[in-house]
């Protein structure tokens, strides 16, 4: 069975094919400018592609994709009849799409009403979703939501201490993210592991990063919340502040409430505290120079991890394992080193050696009571695999 992948942006159209027989990728790429003045970039076989191509609209970005896909040159399937269903990552199911799950009228009608919940997000995800249908009428859309994972959380976890009735009249809750991710790297690690009912803190640390603690498969509590800007301190989002920060900035900087949330997501995280870059990279490559704010900024992230795994462990009753996943969990040594560094209360015993090879899985020193994994997200995967699931539940 092959799967077709989408996640839709405002202007993109990202994508991958999947071949289930073998968990193999046929074909990726990104249709990118869309509505602009259009730019393909595509790879298989070992080919690779970037031209620009008029794309108006998201259903002309899904034509571009399938012209590609059963082109001779740079294509990898006769026609479209060889793809059994395409799966669409969403970024938020509120409290209405609590699953993947095959679209339909009513699945349409949940997913219009978190558009006030993720308004970036979902309004891109319809016209990806909408694009798909008009190009590929009768081929099985599945919706795999990055909210879903997290529903597990007892009400404790993800309940805010505001007024009640308030809260539940706008759906205001802790809902989580990157929970494909989670999901995939924790469900790896119970493997690993051997240990179905294994204690787990997942660190997704990238651009945008969340930590989750995970026991026995299933999400206990998430760093992210109502939306993706709580948590840890990242590119340029601020993280979990006091509340009380926002009406006073808006007030001492004159800054209107329409652009605070612009404000606390574009301007703040490593770009706010370091003046340099939302680049972990470029942060890193300051603080070899000696810049004092950007090793402010990334002392910031460290400590965050640090303090959310000691966290976890109480709210869990310990720690089997701390699994490291994304871009800068799988690349950064020096961010795994700082953040796992004096928890030997705790059991936790990085081999440093170990740290510094690429490819690594287990990093932990052979005395330590806890596992310490790199594992290599795979989201794609898992929106492929609850794909092909529900297809063929629904035949």
């Amino acid at each position: 069975m092959k799967i077709l992948v989408v996640n839709a942006g405002s202007s993109s159209l990202k994508y991958q094919l999947f071949d289930m027989d073998t968990q193999e990728v046929l074909a990726k790429g990104n249709c990118d400018r869309i509505g602009v003045d259009g730019v393909l970039k595509h790879e298989a076989a070992g080919k690779e592609i970037k031209k620009e191509i008029p794309m108006p609209t998201h259903a002309q970005a899904v034509n571009v994709l399938i012209e590609t896909l059963t082109s001779k040159e740079y294509g990898c399937i006769n026609d479209m009849s060889e793809i059994s269903a395409v799966g669409h990552r969403i970024v938020h199911g509120g409290p209405w799409l609590i699953k993947s799950v095959l679209v339909d009228d009513n699945v349409i009608a949940d997913l219009e009403k978190c558009r006030s919940l993720a308004p970036l997000h979902t309004g891109p995800h319809l016209l990806g979703i909408y694009g798909c249908i008009e190009a590929m009428p009768g081929t099985p859309q599945v919706l795999v939501i990055d909210t879903a994972f997290h529903q597990t959380m007892p009400a404790e976890a993800y309940t805010y201490p505001i007024d009640y009735d308030v809260a539940q009249k706008h759906h205001i809750r802790r809902y989580g993210f990157h929970g494909t991710s989670h999901r995939y790297v924790s469900g790896k690690a119970i493997e690993y592991l051997g240990n179905p009912d294994a204690k787990i803190v997942t660190c997704h640390l990238g651009n945008g990063s969340s930590i989750s603690a995970v026991k026995a498969g299933k999400c206990m509590d998430t760093s992210m919340g109502f939306t993706p800007l709580e948590g840890v301190i990242m590119g340029s989002r601020c993280g979990a502040i006091d509340p009380a920060v926002v009406p006073f900035v808006m007030e001492k900087e004159g800054i209107p409430v329409e652009e605070m949330g612009n404000w606390m997501n574009k301007k703040c995280g490593f770009l706010g505290v370091s003046g340099v870059s939302s680049d972990l990279r470029e942060i890193e490559a300051a603080v070899k120079a000696g810049h004092e704010r950007a090793t402010l900024a990334y002392n910031i992230l460290a400590y965050q991890i640090k303090k959310y795994i000691g966290s976890y462990t109480a709210a869990m009753n310990g720690l089997d394992c701390i699994v490291f996943t994304a871009g800068i969990g799988e690349n950064n040594s020096d961010i795994r080193r700082m953040a796992t560094e004096n928890m030997e209360y705790f059991g936790v015993k990085l081999d440093q050696e170990k740290n510094l090879v690429r490819g690594t899985v287990e990093i932990n020193a052979p005395d330590s009571k806890v596992k310490i994994l790199v594992i290599p997200t795979n989201e794609e995967l898992v929106i492929a695999s609850d794909t092909m699931a529900i297809v063929n539940e629904s035949k």
